[in-house]
């Protein structure tokens, strides 16, 4: 009977499993949301709308819901995780620290918002992931010159930040709520900061605070120096990990709320809404692969003039490399440009390194001679650019000497010694024949003397 009623739900959750992954898509489309106050799903409405419209199917549940959980029968039920709960103590059901550090292992992405007060839970889950929230739970990011003009806050708490990170591929290339070519609409945040750790080079910093912010309790006095000053105070950060899994760890979850209006300090310009969406749905396309992915097919190499793949290559020979390079768009895969794809000729270290010619269609390729080394090589292409997922191609193939029957006749560089060979010879014959002349001539005469005085 227990093994029917398994039998039924595993058949009950079959397609969602299917339905989860495309594989016309880099990833699937059900996301789980963990709310702490289900008024969320009101006040921040406009990015929950941008993902659905978006085709993500967003399951929304409270954190300490005890029926939660991110697998069953050891299949992932979801494809990315939202944590919008920066005060919950523990999550209900299966979820901890590890259940959600295992989600990201299997190369799943995930959005955390953490606030002020935030949990040790969320601040754990941030530490893993290589940022450092301020030590002090009730530390606000605070600036005296770039903060947003409100009539409710007076305690310049309400940063208004333009210091966006420079990459087109992590927040599109169109300027955020742009009203002219020169400006930019700031992203408002009201939240705590966080730091990057200097040796993680996967984490990377998206919006930063301005020199003149800092962190610190705004309703205690200031009795010693913040511990967090200037640009080295992030507001959003990203993480690329190594399995190409991504997140993103916001210091506030007001940010994602439906704010409308801004005017910057110091600034006559007062925007009809902030940039807070325009920021947040760029960033978030990035983040669950709609922009950025890339993939490879069609790996090939063969000799120059064939067009089959060899099971082993001589030395000296020439061969031909080539791979295809597609990029996700959000719709459709479209062919990737570049210059600087580089591939490895390997053994223990690289023979050879060529930059790939490209076609502009997504076609990469370049020939080259086999190094006068034998052993087992690999080809290698490590692709790791800003903002794109990492590609790491890698094709092993062994390469001979020549056999015995395979050398040259005559070899060029040999002629001299040919040369001094052949001389020698000669010298020798000709020294021979001189001898053996000379020789007989001195024994007819000797002969003809004995002759004589025989008489």
């Amino acid at each position: 009977m227990a093994k029917l009623i398994s039998l039924l739900s595993l058949t009950l959750i079959l397609p969602f499993l299917c339905n989860s992954f495309s594989p016309d898509r880099p990833t699937g489309h059900r996301v789980l949301v963990l709310l702490d106050d289900l008024a969320l799903k009101s006040s921040h409405s406009l990015f929950f709308n941008s993902l659905q419209s978006r085709g993500f199917d967003l399951d929304i549940k409270l954190a300490d819901d005890p029926k939660i959980g991110l697998q069953r029968y050891g299949q992932y039920l979801y494809d990315a995780l939202i944590l919008f709960s920066p005060t919950v103590d523990r999550f209900g059901g299966s979820i901890d620290v590890a259940a959600i550090l295992d989600f990201v292992d299997s190369g799943r992405d995930l959005i955390i918002a953490s606030d002020v007060n935030a949990s040790d839970l969320i601040r754990e889950i941030a530490i893993e992931c290589g940022v450092d929230f301020d030590e002090d739970s009730a530390a606000l990011v605070i600036d005296h010159t770039s903060y947003a003009v409100s009539s409710t806050e007076g305690g310049h708490t309400l940063i208004a930040s333009d210091d966006l990170i420079n990459s087109d591929v992590i927040l599109g290339s169109k300027k955020i709520e742009a009203s002219s070519d020169l400006d930019t609409a700031p992203v408002l945040f009201q939240g705590v900061g966080h730091t990057i750790t200097p040796s993680n080079s996967l984490v990377l910093k998206v919006l930063s605070a301005s020199p003149s912010a800092y962190s610190a309790n705004p309703k205690a006095k200031l009795s010693n120096p913040p511990s967090l000053t200037g640009s080295a105070i992030s507001l959003v950060s990203v993480v690329q990990a190594r399995n190409n899994a991504r997140v993103l760890i916001s210091g506030s979850l007001s940010m994602f709320s439906n704010r409308s209006a801004v005017q910057k300090a110091g600034s006559s310009i007062k925007y009809e809404k902030s940039g807070n969406e325009q920021f947040l749905t760029e960033l978030s396309k990035w983040i669950f692969h709609e922009r950025g992915h890339l993939k490879a097919v069609s790996v090939r190499h063969h000799k120059v003039g064939e067009a089959d793949e060899p099971a082993v290559y001589r030395i000296n020979d020439e061969l031909e490399y080539s791979v295809e390079i597609y990029e996700w768009s959000g719709s459709s895969w479209e062919p990737y440009v570049a210059d600087d794809v580089q591939v490895q000729f390997y053994m223990m270290s690289p023979y050879v390194l060529k930059t790939l010619s490209t076609d502009q269609k997504g076609h990469y390729f370049t020939s080259f001679k086999v190094p006068d080394v034998y052993g087992v090589f690999q080809f290698k292409v490590e692709y790791n650019r800003l903002g794109y997922t990492s590609l790491s191609l890698s094709k092993q193939i062994p390469v001979r000497p020549y056999r015995h029957n395979e050398y040259e006749r005559f070899i060029p560089a040999a002629y001299p010694y040919y040369g001094a060979a052949f001389s020698m010879l000669f010298t020798y014959i000709a020294s021979s024949f001189g001898t053996i002349g000379r020789g007989g001539e001195t024994t007819v005469q000797g002969s003809s003397a004995r002759l004589e005085n025989f008489d």
